[in-house]
């Protein structure tokens, strides 16, 4: 099969021909159709994330149909369309898998940096972490849902009820949660880099009341705020725009050091958070609700072997919405 191969962080990927993989007991085969470009993979290609799987096929936001089954899948059909999400696998006995908190799991695997992932003709996948596809989406539609959408409804969630919600950071997680915040019946602040008025236009069509850059202001004190920028310092500057009780949530993978900042503008009840990684109920959640909130992603297309120039757009800020490999 074909694939993008990464054999040691800050090298670019390379085109291989791999043997195609066979499924294990409770593993799908799937023949890649779509696979998400997301900053996680620049992360791990910048080695900002230790210890990836090496060599590695990246890819984490993958849409394929089922063409093999391993010993025990009996819930998914050969022909059915699936999406692989970031969490590929966890141990389900500790405290965390237990508690609700498969996302803290210790002992997980994470697609496309610890187990091979969708830079490739075919993956193979825990059945047990993936889901099926809702049919209003095509496949490279589909793809950023799960990640960008996944990580973002759960920053969403973790911003509680906030009606006033500020979004730093305007890339492809933004530009679908706020496409559910508006939905949802919240004022939504966008803030991008400084001189892009492209994004902030972009953010405003898709239902932002305010956009301006990082530096500015919001029209108002709001809510909540939610970072997806991997920028440490967004976090005193949210926080000296959140009222009283708000909550400014970390949602990036990785993040620059945050500086330090006054005390005054944390008092008064406010707190910061991070969001890691993405548990199965997440997903069956944010699946169920988009369709019906009318999300429709953005994505530009790339070809397979163009992984190299849709990660080079990604770090320059140039993709409108989300990147997307097309893999057949």
């Amino acid at each position: 099969m074909r694939a993008m191969v990464l054999d040691a962080p800050g090298s670019a990927l390379h085109p291989a021909e791999l043997p195609r993989p066979a499924c294990g007991p409770g593993q799908v085969l799937l023949a890649v159709s779509a696979c998400g470009v997301c900053r996680t993979d620049l992360h791990i290609l910048d080695g900002e994330l230790g210890e990836p799987r090496l060599p590695l096929v990246p890819g984490h936001e993958i849409v394929g149909t089922v063409v093999a089954r391993g010993e025990g899948v009996e819930q998914f059909a050969l022909g059915q369309r699936l999406g692989v999400p970031w969490l590929g696998h966890t141990c389900g006995h500790c405290r965390f898998c237990t508690g609700g908190h498969e996302n803290l799991c210790d002992d997980a695997g994470f697609t496309g940096y610890t187990i091979d992932g969708g830079y490739a003709e075919y993956t193979v996948a825990d059945a047990h972490y993936c889901f099926p596809i809702p049919e209003a989406y095509g496949d490279a539609e589909a793809a950023p849902l799960l990640c960008a959408g996944l990580i973002g409804y759960r920053s969403l969630v973790a911003a509680g009820d906030a009606g006033r919600l500020g979004i730093y950071g305007f890339g492809a997680a933004a530009h679908i949660i706020t496409q559910l915040a508006h939905w949802q019946g919240r004022t939504v602040y966008a803030f991008t880099r400084p001189g892009d008025e492209d994004g902030q236009h972009f953010a405003r069509e898709l239902g932002a009341a305010w956009a301006g850059d990082s530096a500015t202001a919001p029209p108002d004190e709001m809510d909540a705020a939610i970072i997806f920028a991997p920028v440490g310092a967004l976090v005193p500057e949210a926080l000296g725009h959140v009222a009283k009780g708000g909550t400014v949530v970390c949602a990036g993978i990785h993040m620059s050091d945050v500086p330090a900042f006054p005390y005054a503008i944390l008092w008064g009840e406010r707190s910061i958070r991070s969001v890691a990684n993405l548990t199965r109920r997440d997903g069956e959640a944010f699946l169920s609700i988009a369709p019906k909130a009318g999300i429709r992603p953005e994505v530009e297309i790339f070809r397979l072997e163009q992984a190299n120039e849709a990660l080079a757009r990604l770090r320059a800020g140039h993709i409108r919405g989300a990147a997307v490999l097309s893999v057949r």
